[in-house]
């Protein structure tokens, strides 16, 4: 690894939610302490975008956070930094293995039916949270194989294949139509998706530009962005904030926003299984173009499917 992320995080004694929020924050993220207080991310564009976020919320509630990117860490060889991050998803990996076990254990050939059913369900809902170890998993933990063994020993087993609050707009639509909007370049998840949602249900001729934040033309509507008004807000992501912002009650899209969100914050908020095949989706795009208006355009596709799939089902 060539570079890390360290957060220095000082937060107030009361409320200790604060501390709980944050510390779950972290660990979603797949953070691991250095020391009291400093947290330790590989240097990525995706880590350093989810720890400035994060030193924003600290920030909002009155607490500290700073962030430094080093390229080195002096008392710590690069293969014992990595050994951290093994060591903690080998924790996690050691307590689904645990899980997995306990629902192998009670396996039986003459169960009824209903029965399994409810163990197709719980093995569904431990591959989720499989997946969700996997991602943040940076150096290849050795605790994943265990999981994955006993994952594929009980479907075989089983014969199994290997909310927005609504009300009125805070801003006049119209204010909103005809302009030129501006996000980050290389747009993920959230970025596409609110992109996909401006065109579609706010401004029609929205013209879209991807800039460094420094350079946002001042006629520009900024979006997902540090300090814009339509980015972050409490534990809202950017398509959330435009969804209550601008009074967009559609259901489909409230599902759409559950979707976005458990991609974007990783915060166990919201349980949707379509999110890994999404988050996947996209990262192919990004992978496979290069051009950030390319990207959006063929995201801009994948989200009309999205919403399409979504009004179909009753």
């Amino acid at each position: 690894m060539d570079a890390w992320l360290l957060l220095i995080v000082s937060l107030p004694p009361h409320p200790s939610s604060l501390r709980v929020k944050t510390w779950r924050k972290l660990r979603a993220l797949g953070a691991v302490p250095l020391k009291n207080s400093v947290y330790l991310l590989p240097s990525t564009p995706e880590s350093y975008e989810h720890f400035q976020w994060l030193t924003q919320a600290i920030q909002k509630d009155r607490g500290e956070a700073t962030l430094v990117r080093v390229d080195r860490i002096e008392n710590l060889k690069p293969s014992e930094v990595i050994r951290l991050f093994q060591h903690a998803r080998n924790r996690d990996y050691g307590e689904l293995a645990r899980r997995y076990r306990k629902l192998l254990g009670s396996l039986d050939r003459r169960r009824p039916r209903r029965t399994a059913a409810r163990l197709a369900e719980e093995l569904a809902r431990l591959g989720r949270e499989l997946a969700r170890i996997k991602e943040i998993d940076f150096f290849e933990a050795p605790g994943f194989h265990e999981v994955q063994r006993l994952k594929e020993t009980i479907a075989m087993r089983l014969h199994l294949p290997t909310a927005v609050a609504e009300g009125p707009a805070e801003i006049p639509p119209d204010s909103l139509r005809a302009r030129r909007w501006v996000t980050r370049p290389r747009p993920h998840i959230d970025r596409i998706a609110s992109a996909w949602l401006i065109r579609r249900f706010i401004d029609p001729e929205a013209q879209f530009l991807f800039a460094p934040p420094e350079e946002f033309p001042a006629d520009a509507i900024p979006f997902d962005a540090l300090g814009a008004q339509f980015g972050h807000q409490g534990e809202d992501c950017t398509f959330e904030t435009l969804l209550r912002r601008c009074g967009l009650s559609d259901r489909h899209l409230t599902q759409l926003a559950e979707i976005v969100h458990e991609v974007d914050l990783r915060d166990d908020k919201y349980h949707r299984d379509e999110a890994r095949g999404v988050d996947l989706a996209v990262r192919g795009l990004l992978a496979a173009l290069k051009d950030d208006h390319e990207v959006l355009a063929h995201g801009m596709t994948l989200f009309d499917g999205l919403y399409a799939a979504l009004s179909e089902l009753r």
